[in-house]
């Protein structure tokens, strides 16, 4: 009955209470889509600050295993800003913007399906919002498990093959919210070598 859709993986722990008052701050907005959140490891390293388009081939989450205190690119991961993409592990969806990009592509149940999604809002003309004030920790796999099995496997190159034909151009235009002269080899901000 509300207006909004929080999505989040049973893997997770909320560690800033006022997480959710601040994804939805952004949320509400009429030109925002979509908002993730700043995501933990154990360990308390970075595990999400957004997702880069490119990165390792695909995609990849900004700042992994670094420090969100200090250690990443001009203190990004602790900036609000606009992203391609974020993880749908903690994902708040504008209810009206989700049932208008007919919401998650089932050809994507395990991987892809949340970058797929933030590239259908953004091609509605909405932007997709990284708040790292809003934070928890995520135990990535745990209750799942890692693809490890034959059949896991296959499932990932079948997901893999269809987000590649999907958004085929939208990887050789390269991502907009990330400079051109950055490395994609790595999700550090390093520049990118010559």
């Amino acid at each position: 009955r509300g207006e909004y859709y929080l999505f989040m993986n049973n893997d997770v722990e909320l560690i800033e209470p006022d997480s959710l008052k601040e994804m939805m701050g952004y949320g509400q907005r009429n030109d925002v889509g979509a908002v993730g959140c700043r995501l933990l490891y154990e360990d308390n390293t970075l595990q999400h600050a957004g997702v880069i388009l490119g990165i390792g081939g695909i995609a990849g989450h900004a700042f992994i295993g670094l420090r969100s205190e200090g250690e990443t690119y001009l203190n990004r991961a602790m900036l609000t800003q606009d992203m391609s993409a974020v993880t749908a592990a903690v994902m708040l969806v504008n209810k009206e913007v989700f049932e208008k990009v007919e919401g998650f592509d089932e050809r994507f149940a395990v991987a892809f399906n949340d970058i797929d999604i933030c590239m259908k809002i953004r091609e509605g003309k909405k932007l997709i919002v990284y708040a790292p004030y809003a934070c928890f920790h995520h135990y990535e796999s745990k209750s799942r498990g890692l693809d490890q099995t034959p059949e896991q496997r296959a499932r990932y190159m079948e997901e893999l093959s269809n987000f590649n034909k999907k958004w085929k151009q939208l990887f050789e235009d390269g991502d907009p919210y990330y400079n051109s002269n950055l490395t994609i080899t790595n999700t550090n901000y390093d520049l990118k070598r010559l």
